[in-house]
């Protein structure tokens, strides 16, 4: 069964910094690119990064371009959301997501993600 596992969120001040980890189980990682989503109240959820196992490309939604990096550790089975320079808008619950299909990319997670985690809170506030 695969599993996605966020921690890492909490209450920053703007400016500040935070690292996200998404640990994934049940698939082996090196062969699946995972993207983070976020959701901040009333909005809707809005795709900002994927990393693809394939090549190692990244990819970033305008909004956190140039802010956020996303790696990862498949020996960790673990993927990271580094954060820096937060602002009050990028307040809301990041997930992680994948799309449990062979062969997948990030153009289809970022559309097509089935499986979610259940999400860490961020909070960026003065």
């Amino acid at each position: 069964q695969v599993q996605l596992v966020e921690s890492g969120g909490g209450l920053v001040e703007p400016g500040g910094s935070l690292t996200l980890s998404c640990v994934v189980s049940g698939i082996t990682l090196d062969y699946f690119p995972i993207g983070w989503f976020r959701q901040a109240p009333g909005k809707e959820r809005e795709a900002i990064s994927c990393h693809d196992y394939s090549d190692g490309s990244a990819f970033y939604s305008d909004s956190v371009k140039g802010r956020f990096t996303i790696s990862r550790d498949n020996a960790k089975s673990t993927v990271y959301l580094q954060m820096t320079n937060l602002r009050v808008a990028d307040t809301a619950t990041y997930y992680c997501a994948t799309e449990w299909a062979r062969g997948s990319s990030c153009p289809r997670v970022l559309r097509l993600s089935d499986h979610w985690g259940q999400g860490t809170q961020v909070t960026v506030s003065s």
